[in-house]
């Protein structure tokens, strides 16, 4: 399908066309040839796409009449060529209703306009280089990717299980939930008791005391002798 939206790529609303003379075959233009004072005609210039296609028109300032066309394949190429001694100036080549060609000096006031001459060619070039790529990338045969195992092939998940305590365990790793992991119980039980000092009786209950005694009862020496007990007035504890 041929695109037939123009869409203007640049317009310079002053520039100035020459006739120039013939150069040689292997002879390249010189802006200093020409008759630069005189120029042969002054309009506008716009630089306009259509598709991939791309043209340099010359048109009236006043009335947008159309001077001259110059349709652009490449650039740099023989449609537009750049002169030797200036790098305001350009050589461009024009083409008739019927097909016939003819070559005009074109120059710019200002240099920087035939720098956004050179930037806007150059960007369309390389738009319309990027849409061949892709267009062929398209058309290209691709190959399907297999997904299926090969022979032999395993393959190893490690999943991770939520439980509804928020705890989680991976496969192959058990893990215990609290804030411990559990120890067994000490020899005997929690019922256990430590053992008295060797040497030492254990304190006799007042069940047991033997008549005559106080009501804390007698402590043994550690040589198995009675010790006198030594009672202050007014207390009731047992000094010793």
């Amino acid at each position: 399908m041929v695109d037939t939206y123009e869409s203007v790529l640049l317009v310079k609303p002053e520039v100035f066309i020459y006739k120039i003379p013939p150069s040689g075959a292997n002879q390249r233009h010189r802006a200093g040839n020409w008759n630069l004072a005189d120029p042969t005609w002054t309009g506008r210039m716009r630089l306009v796409s259509r598709g991939n296609n791309v043209s340099l028109k010359l048109e009236d300032k006043m009335t947008g009449a159309l001077f001259a066309n110059c349709p652009i394949e490449t650039y740099p190429g023989i449609a537009i060529e750049s002169v030797t001694d200036s790098s305001r100036y350009f050589v461009i080549r024009i083409l008739d209703d019927n097909g016939r060609c003819a070559f005009l000096g074109m120059g710019f006031g200002d240099r920087s306009d035939s720098f956004d001459l050179n930037v806007a060619l150059q960007d369309h070039f390389k738009w319309v280089k990027n849409q061949e790529k892709i267009e062929k990338d398209k058309s290209a045969p691709k190959q399907e990717l297999d997904l299926g195992f090969k022979e032999g092939e395993t393959i190893k998940i490690n999943m991770k299980i939520t439980k509804k305590d928020g705890e989680y365990s991976r496969t192959g790793k058990g893990r215990t939930s609290g804030s411990g992991v559990g120890l067994p119980p000490p020899p005997g039980g929690v019922s256990n008791k430590i053992a008295p000092p060797p040497g030492r009786s254990p304190l006799v209950s007042p069940a047991h005391k033997p008549s005559g005694g106080t009501e804390w009862g007698d402590f043994a020496a550690a040589g198995g002798q009675q010790q006198p007990q030594n009672t202050t007035t007014n207390s009731n504890w047992v000094q010793f």
